[in-house]
């Protein structure tokens, strides 16, 4: 059985020209089986260019004859040389193409400016800092120019008026409003007293630290904001829990988000 050879690539069904009785053999119903059966690739060639049997029909190709299958099995030695040369040439100039290309870009590379003055860059920052502070310093000299201007401006100012009657106004004046001033603050500290234990007594109400001194505590996250409900947290969280008097750090070991037990 050919096909069970492995090292098999074709199988060549043929025989030479002859009668219709020397050539009926190729049309038996067993032999056309047999080479559609075969997992080898089969060519039939059957007597001359102009015979035809049954087994031309199943082949997987038709040769006219049998050196027309030799001929379609091996290759001529000069095809074979002519496609190894044409190989080798694409090869090659593929090959020349792609040391071109990178040889190319090693140049392009090399001609950068990072590369060929790597100082550069630091020399423009050394320029622009140098720029900076030379506008800095005449900005500084500009504003102190102008607060000397003004400053000579207000001392002549002064200087053209004669305070001393003012003064004995004003003193005079102030005498009069440190007495209004005494009793409206004596009575504004009373009013203010007032209102303010008001306002800590209502603030102490509604207070945070008071709900905490009745046994109760407040839940944040490592964020801040305030745990409200069970879904803000997941497992292994950690949490901070505020009581009256300090605080605790604790883990997440487990998230319910409805309790069962009785609310109190």
């Amino acid at each position: 059985n050919l096909q069970e050879m492995t090292e098999l690539d074709v199988i060549v069904v043929g025989r030479g020209g002859g009668s219709i009785e020397d050539l009926w053999a190729f049309n038996d119903e067993a032999v056309a089986r047999a080479i559609v059966a075969c997992r080898v690739p089969v060519i039939s060639a059957v007597g001359h260019e102009t015979d035809f049997t049954i087994a031309d029909f199943v082949a997987d190709l038709r040769a006219p004859t049998p050196s027309g299958a030799a001929e379609l099995v091996v290759r001529e030695k000069l095809a074979v040389i002519e496609r190894l040369v044409d190989l080798y040439a694409r090869l090659k100039q593929a090959m020349t193409a792609d040391v071109t290309a990178q040889r190319e870009r090693l140049h392009f590379l090399a001609r950068r400016r990072v590369l060929t003055d790597p100082a550069r860059a630091l020399r423009d920052l050394y320029r622009r800092l140098d720029d900076l502070q030379g506008r800095l310093r005449l900005g500084l000299r500009a504003g102190q120019r102008q607060i000397r201007h003004r400053l000579a401006l207000l001392t002549q100012a002064l200087s053209a008026r004669n305070p001393a009657a003012r003064i004995s106004a004003d003193v005079a004046l102030l005498g009069q409003l440190r007495g209004r001033l005494v009793s409206g603050a004596a009575h504004g500290v009373q009013a203010s007293r007032a209102r303010f234990a008001t306002s800590v007594g209502r603030l102490e109400s509604l207070s945070p630290l008071a709900v905490l001194s009745r046994g109760y505590s407040v839940t944040r996250l490592p964020s801040g904001a305030l745990v409200r409900s069970a879904a803000q947290a997941r497992a292994g969280d950690l949490l901070e829990i505020l009581l009256h008097q300090g605080a605790l750090g604790a883990r997440v070991t487990e998230v319910r988000e409805r309790d069962e037990r009785h609310q109190v």
